[in-house]
């Protein structure tokens, strides 16, 4: 402890033992500083009254710091003496105290004493003393660097090291102490190092429970550390490809320090280092010689040295010196495989190739040499730099032959040889392959083929593995390749296969056969397997889409997702739909090889949402959204629909054609009312301003003058001879014209009686009749007077007779009706009616002629002056 502490204890027991003005008890062991007490052993202390002490033994009580002593701890040894033992532990470093107190004696002050302990324990052994003195320039250093191990358990007291040197037999020692609390390193000084003398050196620890001591004698070598070896090189020889040697220089003189030299070497692709037996570098040497390495092969050499007589400490290895072997012919044959892929008529081979294990060299070129069935011989010169394959066409009928050595600059590699049979002539594969992932490879199993056939025997096996999709980089190779022994059948792939990526791994059985004093080697049958060295989730989900869409069902299709973006076998396929944006979602699960599928129970008439959702042992990834709609009717209703409508339509339209027929009659009268034909009139023969032939035959005409004031009327005196028909009777296709000639007339207006209530109105509308009066008629000859047209307006109807012609006859005969008026002569035309008269003129009928069709000449015009006419 520090002198401050020291104090603080001091002070702390002045004030207990004398700080009070009256106190009669004493603690032994006394002492003025903290007493140490080892860590697990009893510790007594014994508390006395003093002479005059009002207290007694039974008063005394012990405290360890603020905690009061069980009384079973204390042992009375008479009235004035009372002592406790406990047991120290490493935490109890406290005060120790006996007090005195008493209620009775109150009027007294309380008496106390205590000491301080401290808990701690008794220094180790230092172990493992070593003391290293190293080589400086060309001497060695006086310093005496010592380490020892002093123990893992803390002391927790004061505790000094140090150092002790000297050469046996001489007075001086040299001494260093260690300032460290558990120190572990010290340097003494030994001014000069005693060379090819004796040097003792020992380390000492001690503290207030004890102290140990280690000491360490031996050759003042022993303690030496040299230098690496200097200016060490690596040499190569042209003619000795499996040899480099190696030089170096003395790192000391040999009247300091004698030495012998150690060197080690390895590859540069290696870790392992191999070293030269010591008993070979032995002796004051300056170069070796290492032997029985590859040609061409890159080494690293180190050398370091150590003192040959008693010395204990190597130099530091010499930084690494990097040298290659010169080139030797290639020691083994290329690695020669192929790809066979069929085609319609041939077989397309591709021919690869790794450089040989043992190149011993740069490889130049290789030498490719193919025969087909003995009839064609091919060779080829192809250089390494360029890609490793060779592609060619053979036929399924025909077999071949391969070979191919590798050259260097040192000369050709032995043969590789392959042969190819005829595509029936394959020979029997392995049998139950499968795989497994172990420690992020690759391992395959295989069961062996038993019997082999005579008189084949098994060389060796061949796993190959080919990434799908297969890479487009034209110089790496399709595919990859090992062979293993023909008594192993379980292995595992050495290759560093990319995650997530399917291969193809297949296992061939390559069988040899002797032909003269040639092997030829031949592989068997293949069994291929997909795997992958790590799966994932697919990169993207399937894309589906709804290829039929019913009223209650819906046909789904989606494409495979590309081998590229599966990153693992698809274990299944999930379909998710859900009727709009509800979100309620509903789902089936199919298999991996199923690409369609049909969602029944549908709505009908509905929009449905719906995504596949692709599945690896991994994870599975979510399609894209496809949206459709069910229809309205299902299939076979709306055909069922339309028939029920055309047949219904049909049986109506039969059942209204069969009433047509049957009331023909009545729809005929309907639609076609009977209309009379003006040219059957008798009134069609008359015309006021055509003039009569002169070959006509003569015939009365009686003119009869109506006035329109007259108290009578015509038609209330011929009533019974000329009935008016109180129906509508004219229209506009009657008042067309007479006797089927065409009308000039403007358009004209229907005239309707009124009902025999209504006898005294009239209407205001006036019948217009018009006719053309040609010049001739049925051959008669014509007039030399212009054709004329004749119109009249009236509001009478036509007569009873004009519209029923069987009635003419009796019209005629009863002409003498119209013999009121004066007679005209014949051939005289009548003159116009003025005022309120009305004239009729009759012309004499003709035959109508078997010749010709036209309308006649003459036409009867009906021609009321007066509008205002009003039959009484």
């Amino acid at each position: 402890m520090g002198s401050s502490h020291h104090l603080l204890v001091f002070l702390m027991f002045l004030h207990y033992a004398v700080g009070f003005t009256y106190n009669c008890v004493k603690i032994l062991p006394d002492s003025s500083s903290s007493i140490v007490v080892e860590v697990g052993k009893n510790f007594t202390a014994t508390c006395h009254l003093l002479e005059g002490c009002a207290y007694t033994s039974d008063d005394i009580e012990w405290r360890l710091g603020n905690l009061s002593i069980a009384k079973q701890s204390y042992h009375r040894i008479n009235e004035t003496a009372v002592s406790v033992t406990i047991n120290i532990s490493s935490d109890m470093s406290d005060w120790l105290k006996c007090t005195a107190p008493k209620e009775s004696l109150s009027y007294k002050p309380r008496s106390i004493y205590g000491i301080f302990l401290r808990a701690g324990y008794p220094p180790l052994k230092p172990k493992n003393l070593s003391c290293i003195a190293v080589q400086e320039d060309k001497d060695i250093s006086p310093n005496l660097s010592c380490s020892w191990d002093p123990g893992s358990r803390n002391p927790l007291i004061d505790t000094t090291y140090t150092v002790y040197a000297n050469v046996p037999g001489t007075v001086l020692t040299h001494k260093a102490d260690c300032k460290q609390h558990l120190a572990r390193f010290c340097v003494v000084n030994l001014e000069t190092f005693p060379i090819h003398m004796v040097l003792k050196v020992w380390v000492e620890v001690k503290n207030a429970l004890g102290s140990e001591r280690s000491e360490l004698q031996s050759d003042s070598t022993y303690f030496v550390k040299p230098n690496p070896p200097l200016n060490v090189q690596v040499l190569t020889e042209d003619k000795f490809p499996t040899s480099l040697m190696v030089t170096w220089k003395h790192p000391i003189d040999r009247t300091i320090l004698k030495l012998s030299y150690a060197i080690r070497y390895r590859k540069v692709t290696s870790n392992v280092w191999i070293e030269v037996p010591e008993s070979f570098t032995r002796g004051y040497i300056e170069s070796f010689r290492l032997q029985s390495l590859e040609p061409y092969t890159q080494y690293v050499v180190q050398m370091r040295c150590i003192g040959e007589s008693n010395s204990s400490y190597w130099s530091n290895w010499s930084p690494s010196v990097t040298e290659r072997t010169t080139e030797a012919k290639p020691a083994s044959a290329p690695d020669l495989w192929r790809i066979i892929q069929p085609t319609s008529n041939s077989r397309n081979v591709t021919l690869i190739w790794k450089a040989p294990v043992k190149a011993n060299g740069k490889i130049q070129f290789y030498n490719l040499s193919i025969n087909q069935n003995n009839e064609k011989f091919e060779s080829h010169n192809i250089a390494d730099n360029l890609s490793q394959m060779y592609s060619m066409e053979l036929p399924a009928g025909k077999m071949a032959s391969i070979e191919i050595t590798a050259n260097n600059s040192a000369g050709d590699s032995p043969k590789a040889t392959l042969s190819i049979p005829r595509s029936d002539k394959e020979l029997p594969g392995v049998k139950d392959m499968s795989w497994s992932v172990r420690d992020e490879k690759l391992q395959v199993k295989w069961t062996a083929v038993l019997p082999l056939p005579h008189p084949l025997k098994l060389s060796e096996y061949l796993l190959e593995w080919v990434k799908i999709p297969q890479s487009v980089h034209q110089k790496e190779l399709p595919a990859g390749w090992q062979r293993v022994p023909k008594n192993v059948t379980v292995t595992t792939l050495n290759a560093d296969l990319e995650k997530f990526k399917r291969y193809n791994i297949s296992v061939y059985p390559i069988y040899k056969y002797q032909s003269g004093h040639v092997w030829h080697f031949q592989p068997g049958r293949p069994v291929t397997r997909p795997a992958y060295v790590q799966q994932g989730p697919p990169k993207e989900g399937p894309t589906v889409t709804v290829t039929k869409s019913k009223k209650n069902s819906a046909e789904l299709t989606w494409e495979e997702i590309p081998l590229d973006s599966q990153q693992g076998f698809i274990i299944h396929y999930t379909i998710f739909y859900a009727i709009g944006n509800t979100k309620q979602w509903k789902s089936d699960m199919v298999g991996p090889n199923v690409h369609s599928y049909v969602l029944t129970d549908l709505a009908s008439e509905t929009d449905y949402v719906v995504y596949v959702m692709a599945s690896t042992e991994a994870g599975s990834v979510k399609g894209t959204d496809c949206t459709f709609k069910t229809m309205k009717y299902g299939d076979g209703e709306v055909e069922v629909i339309v028939v029920v409508v055309c047949l219904s339509f049909l049986f109506l339209t039969v059942f209204i054609i069969m009433i047509c027929l049957r009331k023909r009659e009545v729809i005929k009268k309907l639609l076609w009312p009977q209309v009379p034909d003006p040219s059957d009139s008798s009134i069609a023969h008359w015309s006021p301003d055509f003039p009569i032939k002169a070959d006509l035959p003569k015939e009365d005409v009686s003119v009869v003058e109506v006035d329109v004031f007259d108290g009578k009327s015509l038609c209330e005196e011929d009533k019974g001879v000329l009935p008016l028909k109180k129906d509508k009777y004219l229209s506009e296709e009657h008042s067309s014209g007479i006797g089927g000639s065409s009308c000039m007339s403007s358009p004209r207006h229907s005239v309707s009686d009124s009902d025999e209530g209504d006898s005294g109105q009239t209407t205001s509308s006036t019948v217009q009749y018009s006719t053309v009066l040609g010049s001739g008629y049925k051959g008669q000859t014509p007039s030399h007077q212009p054709p004329a047209f004749a119109r009249s307006e009236s509001t009478q109807p036509l007569l009873d007779c004009e519209e029923h012609p069987d009635h003419l006859n009796e019209s005629q005969s009863r002409s003498s009706y119209f013999r009121r008026g004066r007679e005209l002569e014949p051939g005289v035309l009548a003159p116009e009616c003025d005022g309120g008269s009305l004239t009729f003129c009759p012309v004499q009928e003709e035959e109508p002629s078997p010749v010709a069709e036209e309308p006649p000449a003459s036409a009867l015009c009906y021609m009321p002056q007066k509008s205002g006419y009003r039959p009484q």
